[in-house]
C-alpha cells in the first residue's frame, strides 16, 4: 500500500483526485453489494439456484470461456 501511495504522490493533483474517486467508488460499490448479499434470504438463494438450474437444462447458458471470448475488449 505504501509503495502504491508513493507512486500516486508522484502524479499531478488531478490524477491523484481521479484515482481517489475511483477507489471511493469501488469501496461504495463493495459496501452496497455486501449489504445486498447480507439481506438475501436462504429462500431467495434457493429460488435463484433453481432458476440457474432451469436455464442450464434449457440450454440458455454457455461455458464461461466461450462467453469471455465473445466479450473481450
Amino acid at each position: 500500500m505504501q509503495k502504491a501511495l508513493g507512486e500516486i504522490e508522484k502524479l499531478s493533483i488531478a490524477e491523484q483526485d481521479a484515482i481517489a474517486e475511483r477507489i471511493l467508488t469501488e469501496l461504495t460499490a463493495d459496501q452496497t453489494w455486501n449489504a445486498l448479499f447480507a439481506k438475501t434470504t436462504d429462500e431467495q438463494w434457493q429460488k435463484m439456484a433453481a432458476r440457474v438450474d432451469e436455464q442450464v437444462r434449457e440450454g440458455k447458458t454457455m461455458p464461461l470461456e466461450e462467453f469471455l471470448a465473445k466479450h473481450q475488449a
